[in-house]
């Protein structure tokens, strides 16, 4: 089965957009979630993720990743700690890359 590509959207609970509020829980909870994202990526699950700068209520973050269903990738979804502690809202969606640039990926390689 030739696996497709998935990409969901991730948004911090509104009380989170001031960094003020953050607790050693929710700063544990984003640090397992990057660890999730690691897990998938060693998996070559995870093409990849990242998020906008900005801390206000437009900030958002995605991940992009490669399964066979769009039920394993959901499954994905709701198991990244940070969706399933309820420190961010996620939402699926298929996606396909139409374009990639292959110099960046081997500017960035070291990075």
């Amino acid at each position: 089965m030739t696996q497709k590509q998935f990409i969901y959207t991730l948004k911090l609970i509104p009380r989170l957009v001031d960094e003020n509020n953050w607790t050693e829980k929710e700063k544990s909870i984003v640090s397992d979630h990057f660890q999730a994202l690691q897990e998938l990526k060693m998996a070559d699950k995870l093409i990849m993720a990242g998020r906008t700068l900005n801390m206000d209520e437009t900030t958002f973050g995605i991940v992009i990743l490669l399964a066979d269903t769009k039920e394993e990738a959901r499954t994905m979804m709701e198991s990244d700690p940070a969706v399933k502690e309820g420190v961010m809202t996620a939402e699926l969606f298929p996606y396909k890359i139409a374009l990639l640039n292959e110099n960046f990926l081997k500017l960035n390689q070291n990075a």
